[in-house]
């Protein structure tokens, strides 16, 4: 099948650790030469939602710098190549939390905004709670806040949560644990 889109020309405009930034001459589907600017992401995008017996989960606040504002998201974070993804979440959700699960299901996987970049990302349930120490990273100015699952998911539909990997994380553990999150007589389990 033949590609839309036909790339002329790429040049790297900026690199870092993290991502790479290129500028392309293309001829676009109706034929016409145009531009496109791409942002590569060297790491894979890590989400966690830790959930306990009583269908709590916890957030964490951090100030995000491109928003200029702090935000509420799961704990998530980048996979390098040499990492499993299951690696990489079991060291966010501590490093993030202090929190260390002993049984992991991975529930989704998603494209973060894939009209601009082509990062990909995984995340993971997490359950089967020990409470540890948080263990930040010198960029991490980390709030945690332990809250029912159904909050959370309140928190989503009423656009307190924005980010992509907390919305779909927590839509997708809701879908999932939301029918048995309360029974008849008010009680919660999971």
């Amino acid at each position: 099948m033949k590609k839309p889109w036909q790339t002329l020309s790429s040049k790297v405009t900026y690199e870092n650790n993290w991502i790479k930034v290129s500028h392309r001459d293309v001829i676009n589907p109706s034929g016409n030469p145009g531009i496109y600017g791409v942002v590569e992401f060297k790491n894979l995008a890590i989400g966690i939602v830790p959930i306990d017996e009583e269908g709590n989960t916890w957030l964490v606040r951090q100030f995000r710098y491109t928003l200029d504002q702090y935000t509420w998201e799961i704990p998530e974070g980048g996979c390098p190549q040499d990492q499993t993804p299951l690696d990489a979440a079991r060291r966010e959700l501590q490093e993030e939390t202090g929190i260390i699960a002993k049984k992991w299901t991975k529930i989704a996987e998603l494209h973060t905004s894939n009209s601009v970049t082509d990062e990909y990302g995984e995340i993971f349930l997490a359950q089967d709670l020990t409470m540890g120490e948080q263990d930040l990273e010198d960029s991490e100015d980390v709030t945690v806040q332990k809250i029912p699952l159904q909050a959370a998911y309140q928190m989503v539909l009423d656009g307190e949560i924005t980010d992509a990997v907390s919305m779909i994380g927590l839509m997708k553990a809701f879908a999932i644990f939301g029918a048995e999150l309360e029974d008849g007589e008010g009680q919660r389990f999971i």
